[in-house]
């Protein structure tokens, strides 16, 4: 037992610091599309469309995460979860590296662009296992009645990634001139990237194979074709994570297109770099310390309840954050973002960790999540794109029409919540079974009781 809580804190702890210094890597990009790339990247000749081609560079990293959660999805049912993890780590962190030294449009013109999608696809390929990857070991080592609480760290390890990207972004921005920033500045976060992959590698090689995987692995019951049985047994499932993973709307509208509709001169609000980047910055502090009471929360109530509430209201809150900038009100902004993205969000994001992989059997698990999580999150890290074509550089309601776009996205994702089979009490061999029965709830809290127990003993 003591050794099996070992391995539970070992998992938790490097499925936090590799999600954090993935995340640090896919997140100082966001934030460089949003700041300084439309400038670097595209022709100057025409702000709109410069803000809307760096946009979709963004969005180009989402689209090759379908093909890197196949080909990963594949992998960490096939070779492990562990292996998958490092094979992550260490594309992000090489294709990280490379884009802090891309030269810029105008030294090489259109190559400049072309490299610099190419890097992004190689980042959202890298990107696609991480989550899937790591929630599914964490998962596989949690004790009965604390999968949800101890899977949530990975999150928490999401946002303390966004947390340090905007962190080194924050005193380049702050202390540098525009023109140094712009030379030299901005390429800073992405070369650090190369700690990625020394941190990476020392944190995950310490962790064992789940034993979940080891003993599908032992009496070679390992599938061939992990997508297949995937489709066949839990097509329906998928597609409810597909439609829940929608709900990353919030995120992409707080930390991507509100950040070029604050700071971008096309649109006319004028908020200074690094006052934007505090924004970010204050809304993923207070998500860190509450990402771990929502998971337990979990624990106790079930998955459905907080991933519901929090997909509406963080989609209603949308409309107020958005107004906030438009009235060009920082603590209004800074207020509603904390509510918004670092409060309400979370009963999504602290969940969605447990609740994603429970749906699937152990044979076909990363391979499921992956897939569909990542069809999911394409779809909105698209929406950019379509907010700057909807509310283009110098039109009026901007709030009203992408708040309304977001809320829309995120009541898709609460009906399929609301449709999932509710798996917070069902033991983990029976985990994807659609005639599994759950445990009685006196007897789960029983034996949740005795993990909480156990776990302070160590």
């Amino acid at each position: 037992m003591l050794e099996g809580l070992h391995q539970t804190k070992k998992a938790t702890a490097s499925g936090w610091i590799g999600s954090a210094l993935e995340y640090y890597d896919f997140f100082i990009y966001a934030t460089a599309a949003s700041l300084v790339f439309p400038q670097l990247f595209f022709p100057s000749g025409d702000p709109a469309v410069a803000i809307a081609a760096s946009l979709a560079t963004y969005g180009v990293g989402y689209v090759a995460r379908p093909v890197g959660a196949f080909f990963l999805g594949h992998w960490g049912d096939t070779h492990g979860r562990k292996n998958v993890l490092l094979l992550c780590m260490f594309l992000m962190g090489l294709s990280t590296m490379a884009v802090g030294l891309l030269p810029t449009y105008q030294q090489v013109g259109w190559l400049a662009p072309a490299l610099l999608v190419t890097l992004r696809l190689i980042q959202g390929f890298a990107v696609a296992g991480e989550i899937s990857g790591a929630s599914s070991m964490i998962l596989e080592h949690a004790p009965f009645g604390r999968r949800g609480f101890y899977a949530s760290f990975g999150l928490q390890g999401v946002q303390a990634g966004q947390i340090f990207a905007a962190a080194i972004f924050l005193p380049l921005a702050r202390y540098l001139s525009d023109d140094a920033f712009n030379a030299w500045g901005w390429r800073v976060p992405f070369l650090l990237s190369a700690l990625v992959i020394v941190a990476g590698y020392i944190v995950r090689r310490e962790v064992a194979e789940t034993p979940a995987f080891t003993e599908e692995s032992s009496q070679q019951r390992v599938p061939r074709a992990p997508i297949v049985e995937a489709f066949k047994y839990s097509w329906k499932d998928m597609l409810r994570v597909v439609c829940m993973a929608l709900t990353n709307v919030i995120p992409v509208v707080a930390g991507v297109f509100a950040a070029a509709y604050a700071v971008q001169p096309g649109y006319g609000i004028g908020f200074h770099k690094d006052v934007y980047l505090w924004i970010p910055v204050l809304g993923n502090i207070a998500a860190v310390f509450i990402i771990p009471f929502v998971g337990n929360l979990s624990d106790k109530i079930g998955r459905k309840p907080p991933l519901i509430v929090g997909a509406l209201l963080s989609g209603l809150l949308s409309f107020g954050y958005l107004y906030a900038i438009s009235i060009r009100n920082v603590p209004l902004t800074v207020l509603l973002s904390l509510l918004m993205w670092g409060v309400v969000y979370q009963g999504y994001n602290a969940v969605f960790p447990s609740f994603y992989p429970e749906l699937f059997r152990t044979r076909f698990r990363v391979t499921a999540m992956a897939i569909a999580q990542n069809l999911g999150t394409t779809i909105t890290a698209l929406l950019p794109v379509l907010f700057t074509t909807v509310s283009p550089p110098g039109s009026t309601h901007v709030p009203l029409f992408i708040g309304s776009i977001t809320f829309g996205v995120t009541a898709i994702a609460a009906i399929a919540a609301w449709t999932a089979k509710e798996t917070y009490r069902t033991h983990l061999k029976d985990l994807g079974d659609p005639d599994a029965h759950p445990v009685g709830k006196p007897e789960y809290d029983r034996l949740r009781a005795e993990a909480i127990a156990d776990t302070a003993v160590l």
